[in-house]
């Protein structure tokens, strides 16, 4: 790098004042990189967004996916940039000569020394005004909670009376007719013509929606028109229109513009439709899709009784597990009863013999004859009143278990079940459980309360 106290002149001699002023201590020389950078960060920390209203001028739209173009006015020009993040977002087509109101932020390129605006946000002039109304007036609405989706009614499945509010002459209306007669003929379908567009077509509109009020029996009723601007689509943008439809005692569905466009009707609607064909394919159900429907219905309906039925097989067998047979409780209460008193005289003959041994010893010991008779007269005595005692006590206890037994049997007992209104069928001696066991011209007993009674099958029909 050259001497820096050295300067381009004419005169190969300096001036020494001038030399002095170069020498300076305080002097500070800057590279272009630096000056660069500095004029960066002053323009860049001054200037943080601007909004501009230019002309657009030498668009071109990279392969990656960026806009580069100029803005410029009758006296000045500036480059920017519009990269793809930014650029997505916009719904409407640039081109040279377009009049634009544009949001950026300063930018200068350092290693050409170029600065340029970064454009993060665009409008064509003239809808930037009604875009700012339009975002005012949808906070002022969410706020008061017109928008909730709790307030919001259920459009119904099958509707048979619909309201179409929309210009008679558009290509709206002739979409939804055909869409409707085709998919749905049995479909009543009303029009109440309005404005869409233009000076007073928001009050039009009100009104028409309010007349729709009138009509007696209308399930549905659908507020809409056609594509077009902002300008075009403006109308349903109106407060006093959405405040209509928010208090609409029929269900309202909204279906303005193409998929892409939003207005504030759309917000307050119990349904937005993207376009009226949609709007009218939502409300006309073909004969197709209730069919499907029906099906998809029935066939959960069979799942659902199915594990139902399953469940109750289950349960059933369970039960027949857990019942017991009353004539094999009868037999084991019977069993049991013999059992004990096998025990019982097994115990007394036990008891009679150990007394009996005693009262042998007792006379082997005595050797007076008459005392022998008349210690064994009392021991036998002694020995019978107590045997006899014990026997009553046993006995006594038997039959308290015993009687406890046969009640508990009792409960078990076919006999009880008949005294609550059922009968029991027998053929041959034998408990018919099933249908199965039947033929015509069999002879079977029904046994009732009051007693039995013989029939004769003549007709068995089984369903």
């Amino acid at each position: 790098m050259s001497d820096p106290t050295i300067v381009n002149t004419k005169s190969a001699a300096l001036n020494t004042e001038t030399v002095k002023s170069l020498t300076k201590e305080d002097a500070k020389v800057l590279s272009v990189e630096q000056l660069n950078l500095q004029i960066k960060q002053l323009l860049e920390g001054q200037i943080a967004s601007v909004w501009i209203r230019a002309e657009i001028s030498n668009f071109k739209a990279h392969t990656s996916g960026h806009y580069y173009f100029s803005l410029k006015d009758d006296k000045s020009q500036i480059s920017a940039v519009m990269f793809r993040g930014f650029n997505s977002k916009l719904r409407f087509k640039l081109v040279d000569g377009l009049e634009v109101l544009v949001k950026g932020r300063i930018s200068v390129y350092e290693p050409r020394g170029s600065y340029q605006i970064l454009c993060e946000a665009m409008e064509p002039v003239g809808a930037g005004a009604l875009q700012k109304a339009f975002e005012e007036l949808k906070q002022k609405l969410k706020a008061e909670g017109l928008f909730d989706s709790a307030r919001k009614r259920s459009i119904p499945t099958l509707p048979q009376k619909v309201v179409l509010v929309t210009s008679p002459t558009g290509a709206a209306i002739q979409d939804m007719r055909q869409i409707i007669t085709r998919r749905a003929p049995y479909l009543e379908v009303i029009l109440i013509p309005t404005l869409v567009q233009g000076e007073g077509a928001a009050e039009k509109i009100t009104e028409a929606l309010k007349k729709a009020w009138l009509l007696k029996n209308v399930d549905v009723i659908i507020v809409g028109r056609g594509g077009g601007s902002i300008e075009d689509l403006w109308a349903f943008n109106d407060e006093n229109l959405a405040r209509a439809i928010a208090a609409s005692p029929v269900p309202v569905i909204s279906a303005v513009g193409h998929e892409i466009d939003f207005t504030i009707a759309d917000f307050v609607a119990d349904l937005r439709a993207p376009t009226p064909s949609a709007a009218a394919e939502l409300v006309a159900k073909s004969a197709k899709e209730l069919t499907e429907r029906l099906v998809s219905v029935n066939r959960m309906l069979n799942m659902i009784l199915e594990r139902q039925f399953k469940k109750w097989d289950q349960r059933l067998e369970n039960l027949k597990i857990r019942l017991i047979d009353p004539k094999k409780k009868l037999q084991d209460l019977i069993l049991k009863n013999d059992d004990l008193f096998n025990r019982l005289e097994k115990a007394l003959d036990r008891k009679i013999l150990t007394y009996k041994h005693k009262a042998e010893l007792l006379l082997q010991k005595l050797k007076d004859p008459a005392v022998k008779i008349k210690l064994a007269s009392e021991e036998v005595h002694f020995l019978h009143k107590t045997l006899i005692a014990k026997i009553q006590e046993l006995l006594k206890a038997k039959q308290i278990d015993v009687k406890n037994k046969m009640q508990l049997l009792d409960s078990f007992s076919p006999l009880k079940v008949v005294e609550r209104g059922y009968v029991i069928v027998t053929k041959d001696d034998q408990v018919i459980k099933e249908r199965s066991q039947l033929a015509e011209e069999d002879q079977i007993q029904l046994r009732f309360a009051d007693g039995p009674l013989q029939v004769k099958i003549k007709e068995l029909k089984l369903k």
